[in-house]
């Protein structure tokens, strides 16, 4: 199982939201490279970058962070957020980054999406299923849709897709726990998949059952810079699990 931290970045700095919620954000003192440095000394071996003023104005911005990162670093990463068209796709991968993040492009715009797919291939694209309900939101959580997580994976691993993080948007930054149930059920549903949980991790005891119901990984975020959950642990935790990184 993938351990993935998340650096949330807003105006360069990282920042955590509560449910999305930018009006309910909190400001953490280590820039972005900073923290990416502490999480690869602790054994860390992914990242999950994502450009939260990209996604509010539907623009990439956050360049800078991402190629200082990529550039400073031997973390595998994987970074979205206003990603909308196929340059910033070439530019990502340029930048250094393992995956590119798609969220509202896969639901919004899935012709233009498989578009990518075709040149930039799938294994490229790390997707994104932002939940409410069941119910797919997107554009920075503020647009809803018709489309269920049941749905929206269907259609894609139909089209060779098999690598997708969940994110539970009323778990995301509360430190209720993630969504097992909900992993669960599509583990079993969908069981070609590797499935990423996020949203919700609060304890080192969120990781081990998500470790037990199978999922491929899991995306922390406010628990390490609250240090509910600390570096120290997240490297124990990797050291007692040889198949964890």
């Amino acid at each position: 199982m993938d351990l993935i931290p998340a650096i949330d970045i807003i105006e360069g700095k990282c920042v955590r939201l509560s449910q999305g919620d930018f009006a309910r954000q909190s400001t953490y003192g280590p820039a972005p490279l900073d923290m990416a440095k502490q999480f690869e000394d602790a054994g860390i071996q992914r990242l999950h970058v994502v450009d939260l003023d990209g996604a509010r104005l539907g623009k990439v911005t956050n360049w800078s962070s991402l190629e200082a990162i990529t550039r400073s670093t031997q973390l595998s990463v994987d970074f979205g957020g206003g990603v909308k068209h196929r340059d910033d796709v070439q530019r990502i991968i340029q930048a250094g980054a393992s995956y590119v993040v798609v969220g509202s492009m896969a639901v919004n715009n899935p012709s233009i999406f498989l578009e990518w797919k075709e040149e930039f291939g799938t294994n490229r694209f790390f997707i994104g299923a932002d939940v409410h309900a069941g119910i797919l939101k997107t554009l920075g959580w503020k647009e809803g849709s018709d489309l269920s997580i049941e749905q929206f994976l269907s259609g894609y691993t139909q089209k060779g897709f098999d690598y997708f993080f969940c994110t539970d948007i009323e778990r995301d930054g509360v430190f209720t726990g993630p969504s097992l149930q909900l992993y669960k059920q599509l583990l079993e549903q969908f069981p070609s998949i590797r499935l990423v949980a996020s949203g919700g991790v609060s304890s080192l005891q969120d990781l081990y059952d998500l470790q037990q119901i199978g999922c491929a990984g899991a995306i922390i975020g406010k628990a390490i810079y609250e240090n509910r959950i600390s570096l120290k642990e997240l490297q124990q935790f990797i050291l007692q699990h040889p198949s964890v990184c």
